[in-house]
């Protein structure tokens, strides 16, 4: 059953504590703002799944749901450092927690990871973190067209060709990776489906005359 917001706002104060329900609600807000239409509570919804079934594989668990629910706090289309934005939130949100100082640095350093998906072997957390985050790549094909379609709408200002060009460029390079998931059962559940959405989300996007279809 798909999570709730209350359900997502309970994980909060498991982790932070009822005297920060209200932190942790005014961050799950902002993936509501109206100019989203994939980063959304929905996308944050779908990373605690995976994430809930890729817990034993992290090494710090708490750190990888505080990233989690960090990852896309901060997000405009139009702008390249969402990521770092959103870290410094976390690291200020943290603090004022009173975080012990390694899991606030553990939290910032994952989020920075999102941006790119680049973990390096032995990182558990961050293997844990950007499975979750691109778990929607292994969508079932409604699933996936509604994603392709939410990213397309995101990206409305951009024209059909510079769109179409950009988009393929994202999917090439995620193609393109050794595998697309680094933790072993995220390989096994996710990794075959992933590649064939990607591979007909390309061939739809590079054929002469393609419609639109809907970045990670």
């Amino acid at each position: 059953m798909p999570l709730s917001s209350q359900d997502l706002l309970d994980r909060w104060i498991a982790l932070a504590g009822p005297g920060a329900a209200q932190l942790g609600a005014g961050i799950i807000a902002r993936y509501a703002e109206p100019h989203r239409h994939y980063h959304t509570v929905e996308h944050l919804r779908a990373m605690f799944t995976a994430i809930d079934e890729l817990a034993a594989e992290a090494a710090d668990i708490d750190a990888v749901r505080y990233a989690a629910f960090f990852h896309d706090a901060i997000y405009a289309v139009d702008r390249a450092d969402n990521e770092e934005r959103s870290a410094d939130l976390a690291r200020d949100v943290l603090e004022s927690l009173d975080a012990a100082p390694e899991l606030v640095d553990e939290v910032v350093r994952l989020v920075l990871l999102t941006r790119g998906h680049d973990t390096e072997a032995g990182d558990a957390n961050g293997a844990v973190l950007c499975d979750a985050d691109l778990v929607v790549l292994a969508g079932d094909p409604a699933t996936y067209a509604a994603y392709a379609a939410a990213v397309r709408t995101e990206y409305g200002h951009v024209p059909d060709d510079l769109f179409r060009a950009g988009r393929a460029a994202v999917l090439r390079a995620l193609a393109n990776q050794p595998v697309l998931y680094r933790t072993p059962a995220a390989r096994s559940r996710y990794e075959q489906r992933a590649r064939a959405n990607l591979s007909a989300e390309l061939a739809a996007l590079t054929e002469p005359g393609a419609a639109d279809v809907g970045q990670p």
